[in-house]
């Protein structure tokens, strides 16, 4: 009878939410984020809403001594490449910049105060992954969705490669 039973699976351990949290968080280690609207609602359709949250970008507080790389606002979420500093975690990080952005919105944008989802999705960059690759891929977001014909011709994104005045890949 006990051929038929099955092995028990061996589970690691569970680690507990500071744990997990602390994986999630090395400074110096770059990662692309990504948050939703609430409902994936595609608020960023309005060019008010999609610039009240642009202009969280332009502001340096919000991100002390982390470094934003890339970005790009599509109309039902934000996409970032972060490098994270020593100051912030990136719950805390992310967090800010959720706040923030909240309050810059107008109200009729927010459902009960609320402008983003729950929570975040990241993911490390691995050390054989460029930076760089990896921005150009977030920022081409608008040309694989349809949105545009030209990156150039997308308002809603920002690369630290780019010199003033440059308006991107075509």
């Amino acid at each position: 009878m006990s051929a038929i039973l099955p092995t028990p699976v061996q589970r690691p351990a569970r680690r507990s939410r500071s744990e997990r949290l602390a994986l999630r968080s090395v400074p110096g280690q770059t990662y692309v984020v990504t948050i939703a609207t609430l409902y994936r609602r595609p608020v960023f359709l309005d060019d008010d809403a999609a610039r009240a949250v642009c202009r969280v970008h332009t502001a340096t507080w919000p991100w002390r001594d982390a470094r934003l790389l890339a970005w790009v606002l599509m109309p039902a979420h934000w996409q970032g490449l972060v490098t994270l500093g020593e100051r912030d975690t990136l719950s805390t990080l992310i967090g800010r910049f959720k706040a923030l952005s909240s309050r810059a919105v107008e109200d009729r944008h927010r459902v009960n105060g609320w402008l983003w989802g729950r929570g975040f999705g990241d993911r490390a960059l691995g050390a054989d992954e460029d930076p760089l690759a990896v921005a150009r891929h977030v920022v081409a977001h608008p040309l694989r969705a349809g949105l545009v014909q030209r990156l150039g011709d997308y308002a809603y994104w920002n690369a630290a490669w780019l010199r003033p005045g440059e308006q991107g890949v075509d």
